[in-house]
């Protein structure tokens, strides 16, 4: 099987998103120093995948697109926060092909500008209740705290393990990470915002969170591999660079469980160290360790078999809806996000 529908409809529901969210970010004074950045990341693109799963699974359930646009827009607009944020936190220094903010404009600009993007995401959920009525308005800002939240501890933890210099995190650490700081923001809340969107407060949002949790896991471990295989001008990042970075991949805690006494000691060295002390040697290193010890085909397994159990999900979820193009897009997404480049 191959997913026919998600890529078109990724820049249908996409460009619809993204002309919602330029609506809400201003153009005046100061221009030059906080809204031509502010519009910076989000002029960039993306695939804006979850905005579009919000407004596909609203349309699933049998609401009209214009419904779930700004709750759309106010997820792509937090998003791009975040971004801007990760990107500072990582220590990053491409975004979309292109040289991240805080290497563009220096670190005070862009904290700023970051901080002014998240609260602009607040704008288009307060305009919801208008269109969706104060009942749900106020579940889906209550949905966008608990997400902030989960995100935020998912945050925490990775940079914690990689402050500490951490080196007993094992598999299920790792989803636990995932399940927070991907997942959530990425998949679940969309698609429980989408559905309260189509369906009303009386419906049960929590199976949405496994369905969510495999597939943005599946997405994470997809996207940690194309960080090491894929093409930089596609992928838009620097390749190796979680390795530089010290990410906890699942890659890399396959790699201290395999290695032997010698080799763990050298990687750990190199964990110990800064990011700009880690050398290209080091990196080439972790990363042929990561061939010969078979680490690339794990994850690579690992994300097919998350992504076959978010196919079950889905099924478990949607199976009782009408046949539509939005819920055959929905059902495309486990194979998606394993094809994608």
């Amino acid at each position: 099987m191959h997913s026919k529908l998600v890529a078109p409809m990724l820049r249908e529901y996409g460009d619809l998103a993204r002309q919602m969210m330029f609506q809400y970010l201003p153009e005046r004074e100061p221009r030059r120093w906080l809204y031509d950045l502010v519009a910076d990341y989000p002029r960039r693109g993306g695939r804006a995948f979850r905005p579009s799963l919000c407004v596909a699974t609203a349309r699933a359930f049998g609401r009209p697109i214009e419904d779930a646009l700004r709750s759309a827009a106010a997820i792509e607009i937090l998003h791009n926060a975040l971004l801007v944020h990760d990107d500072i936190e990582d220590g990053s220094v491409r975004r979309r092909g292109k040289p991240t903010l805080h290497v563009q404009e220096g670190m005070a600009m862009a904290l700023n500008a970051g901080d002014a993007l998240l609260l602009l995401s607040l704008r288009p959920l307060l305009d919801n209740w208008r269109i969706l009525g104060p009942g749900v308005t106020l579940r889906i800002l209550e949905e966008t705290e608990r997400m902030g939240r989960e995100t935020a501890e998912g945050q925490a933890i990775e940079l914690g393990w990689r402050r500490d210099n951490s080196l007993d995190v094992g598999e299920p650490d790792y989803l636990e990470m995932v399940l927070k700081k991907t997942c959530w923001l990425g998949m679940i809340h969309p698609s429980r915002v989408g559905a309260l969107i189509g369906a009303g407060e009386g419906l049960d949002l929590e199976p949405f969170i496994g369905f969510g949790f495999l597939l943005g896991a599946a997405f994470q471990i997809q996207d940690d591999l194309l960080n090491l295989a894929g093409d930089e001008d596609d992928y838009g990042k620097e390749l190796d660079g979680d390795i530089h970075e010290g990410k906890r991949t699942i890659m890399l805690i396959r790699l201290m469980e395999r290695s032997s006494d010698d080799d763990r000691e050298r990687l750990t060295s190199v964990l110990r160290r800064p990011r700009e002390e880690r050398t290209a040697e080091d990196v080439r290193w972790i990363r042929a360790s990561m061939e010969r010890h078979g680490c690339i085909d794990y994850a690579r397994e690992m994300a097919h078999g998350l992504a076959g159990a978010a196919q079950h999900e889905f099924e478990r979820i949607f199976a009782g809806l009408p046949s539509s193009r939005d819920r055959d897009f929905i059902g495309e997404l486990p194979v998606w996000v394993i094809e994608r480049a």
